[in-house]
């Protein structure tokens, strides 16, 4: 659907939302170039347009649901906008069942809130934006680039059997060029992905804590790992695609994968995993950007007798570095880096930095230490922006 000239169209349109006791709903555009929306039959907070499940699609109106027979309306948990919301009964990145909205072409940040959800991911233009976001009311933003004059967003699946729900969004221009900023892109599992809230989950991984220790004027991160995640999963389950759809030249994408890839329940063999990561990384050098290969590091008790810390046995190590030199690839082998680290603080300080009772995951404070060598070893290397 094409954006017409008419955010006139947007400024002086009005509805009902069919909650009780509301009245006519504010502007979804303001004169900050700014769209918020409040999804559910409750209260609209101020400042916000109110969007119910049965709100169709208008085009004088510039906003609304493709499929509203597919939406529902539900409570959530939170508080102001998070308080209410809307369920997506159909699914799927592909999904027609979408929210819409016009928009003149160029570059936007999106801010989501879910409502109530153990794990949602949320999907636009067709692909992954943000991957399994989780908990209630958990929040994220991501820049997204709009050529045709459209917005299609929702909210899909992170877990079989949770429900897909959306409190809120807000959408602000950046740019009338529709080219995102420059990005590292991330990909990986339980040990890299984002937990929610962002700044303050107890579990962590390193990539969620990467944008600390990354010039983020020159950079933005989009963290498209995901527990339990091989390489034959990334690369088919639509996260590759992802970043395939928007990355360019000057863009990263660093690649950790191989801790569940050993796992005998995936049947993937050492030469599969290679084939798998090889491709992902002829598919991301073909869009002219740089990749970089990452060695997981090693559990919390790789410990020997002398209080050393070594894990260079572990995760397809010998297959990631045998990688990065056939398809010269820049290399950070979190692996020995880890573990070199964890050599120097000694056992009972590793173990601090791993979640309780869990030798493989980290907290916070851990995927903290990892993000810091992570861009510790690219500044080394001479990466432009670490």
């Amino acid at each position: 659907m094409k954006w017409k000239k008419g955010l006139t169209g947007m400024l002086l349109a009005a509805f009902l939302c069919g909650g009780p006791g509301l009245g006519v709903a504010p502007p979804a555009y303001a004169a900050t170039g700014e769209y918020k929306f409040d999804f559910g039959g409750g209260t609209v907070e101020a400042g916000y347009t109110g969007v119910s499940a049965s709100l169709s699609y208008d085009k004088s109106r510039g906003y609304g649901f493709r499929t509203p027979e597919n939406m529902r309306n539900v409570s959530a948990s939170g508080t102001g906008v998070a308080s209410d919301a809307v369920q997506f009964m159909a699914t799927g990145t592909k999904s027609k069942n979408t929210f819409d909205v016009d928009l003149p072409p160029g570059l936007y940040e999106v801010s989501v809130t879910l409502g109530n959800t153990s794990r949602s991911s949320i999907a636009a233009e067709g692909v992954y934006q943000v991957i399994n976001m989780t908990g209630n009311g958990a929040k994220d933003r991501f820049q997204i680039p709009v050529t045709d004059g459209q917005l299609n967003l929702l909210a899909t699946e992170g877990k079989e059997g949770a429900a897909f729900t959306l409190s809120a969004l807000e959408v602000r221009q950046l740019s009338s060029s529709p080219v995102t900023n420059r990005t590292i892109y991330i990909g990986g599992d339980s040990t890299v992905c984002n937990y929610y809230p962002l700044d303050s989950s107890v579990q962590a991984g390193w990539g969620q804590l990467l944008p600390a220790f990354v010039n983020t004027k020159t950079f933005q991160i989009r963290n498209m790992a995901s527990g339990g995640q091989i390489a034959r999963g990334f690369h088919q389950d639509g996260q590759l695609e992802a970043i395939v759809r928007y990355i360019k030249p000057g863009d990263y994408f660093i690649l950790q994968l191989g801790i569940n890839d050993t796992n005998p329940k995936h049947n993937e063999s050492k030469a599969e995993f290679k084939d798998w990561m090889r491709d992902m990384i002829r598919q991301v050098k073909a869009k002219g950007a740089t990749v970089v290969l990452s060695a997981p590091q090693g559990r919390a008790t790789d410990f020997n007798a002398n209080n050393v810390h070594n894990a260079e046995n572990r995760w397809y190590r010998s297959a990631i570095l045998a990688l990065a030199q056939e398809e010269q690839t820049p290399l950070v082998d979190l692996n020995v880096l880890s573990s070199a680290y964890f050599t120097s603080i000694g056992k009972e300080a590793t173990l601090a930095l791993y979640m309780n009772g869990d030798t493989l995951h980290p907290n916070f404070a851990g995927a903290r230490e990892l993000a810091r060598l992570v861009a510790q070893d690219l500044k080394r290397q001479g990466l432009n922006g670490f």
